[in-house]
């Protein structure tokens, strides 16, 4: 039988504490940077809030930057990734010209970077990005467990098949969020995000103009002065103009809500949340001044912030761009 070297107890403990060390640093919580860049989480405040005050339209871009993010391979900033063939993330159906704030990221990836190269991820920005937006617009902060990795794949097709439609049924809208660990009460909750934030036209001419696949039907929920006022503004088979989500786009609040229980969401998917009892009774009950939706929503924030957590990967030195 074979002999093994002998141990030592610096040995064993040098061993304990390198295992400790690892393990806490794969997920250790807010203050993850707190020696290896103390100012990180400043640098992104400070630049957000800047950004935002100078245009208020990014505060739901950084938010759906970030919600786009996590539910394909979790937060692991695989939709800033560019690809020469156009089959990223980026480039799929429900982000291809509308995600926006990918040059406010890098900017900010820049900032760090110069600041401490090569310890913040593009994943932890997208993060912190969305909730200091929704903070500088009325939104209340969360707590964000920070230590992400940015991932090495992006792919088109899987965004397509996993991001929630906005001509979606209330049951795909349950089977959507359920893939990645929602309620249905967190769906609804986490709907609540288009308070911000503005969309195109093409995401409601059908259900002004083809509703269920019907030439020149409009759908009958909407309320027909809104559907007068979309039309105006989205001439069929043109691309028309930006929306905003709800009357106080740039405002996180809760008009989203009494504006869907008026029949006035925008898209065919706010309309249907009122077509389940479970999704009709948060609708009214947020849709009230002084409800927890701004608490509520906070919390599905974070559950959100740690999909799929992602410890393996790198921390990449430019967003767009895997290291090489």
């Amino acid at each position: 039988m074979g002999s093994f070297p002998p141990f030592n107890l610096l040995s064993i403990l040098g061993l304990i504490l390198l295992a400790t060390t690892t393990d806490a640093h794969s997920y250790s919580g807010a203050d993850y940077y707190k020696d290896s860049c103390p100012q990180a989480t400043t640098i992104v405040t400070d630049m957000v809030n800047n950004f935002v005050k100078a245009n208020k339209n990014l505060a739901g871009g950084f938010l759906r930057l970030h919600f786009h993010d996590c539910f394909v391979r979790g937060c692991d900033a695989s939709v800033l990734l560019n690809s020469p063939t156009n089959s990223a993330e980026k480039d799929a159906r429900p982000n291809a010209g509308s995600l926006r704030g990918f040059h406010e990221i890098d900017q900010i990836k820049a900032a760090l970077e110069a600041e401490c190269p090569g310890i913040v991820s593009c994943g932890d920005i997208l993060a912190l990005a969305a909730r200091d937006a929704t903070v500088k617009v009325g939104g209340q902060s969360w707590s964000l467990d920070l230590g992400r990795k940015d991932g090495k794949v992006s792919i088109s097709s899987e965004a397509d098949a996993q991001l929630p439609s906005p001509f979606a049924t209330y049951d795909q809208l349950v089977q959507n969020f359920s893939a990645v660990g929602f309620t249905q009460e967190e769906m609804v909750i986490l709907s609540g995000g288009h308070t911000i934030g503005r969309s195109s036209c093409g995401a409601v001419q059908p259900r002004l103009y083809n509703f269920n696949g019907v030439a020149g039907l409009t759908d009958p929920s909407i309320d027909p002065s809104l559907a007068k006022e979309l039309k105006k503004k989205c001439p069929e088979n043109e691309p028309g103009t930006t929306l905003a989500m709800d009357s106080t786009k740039n405002t996180f609040d809760h008009l989203y809500f009494k504006a869907v229980l008026n029949n006035k969401g925008l898209f065919q998917s706010d309309a249907n949340l009122l077509t389940n009892p479970v999704g009709k009774e948060l609708v009214t009950r947020y849709s009230k001044a002084g409800s927890s939706f701004s608490s509520d929503f906070a919390g599905a924030m974070t559950k959100m912030s740690n999909i799929q957590w992602a410890t393996d990967g790198e921390v990449r030195r430019v967003c767009s761009i895997i290291n090489q």
